[in-house]
């Protein structure tokens, strides 16, 4: 039992469009996974987007802090100084 030309033409237009949906079917798929890496890149920034501005607010935070800190140091050393001279 021989294959005939046109039994060969047919197993090769198969193949080839079979070819064709795999190759469709990867870019698709690397299309989805674009998309994914898109999204996840986007979420990193944002995430990151908050980071920077909890640690912009807790330096502005402690910078208040320690100017207050610094303000009652100097007005116990005015009034130690004060009376010192009295």
């Amino acid at each position: 039992m021989s294959l005939e030309h046109k039994d060969v033409e047919l197993i090769e237009r198969i193949i080839y469009k079979n070819g064709d949906d795999v190759a469709v079917s990867i870019a698709r798929s690397f299309e989805r996974l674009e998309e994914r890496i898109d999204s996840a890149e986007s979420r990193i920034y944002s995430r990151l987007s908050d980071i920077e501005d909890k640690i912009e607010a807790t330096r502005q935070d402690f910078a208040d802090e320690m100017n207050e800190v610094k303000g009652e140091i100097r007005d116990f050393v005015r009034v130690r100084e004060r009376a010192e001279y009295n």
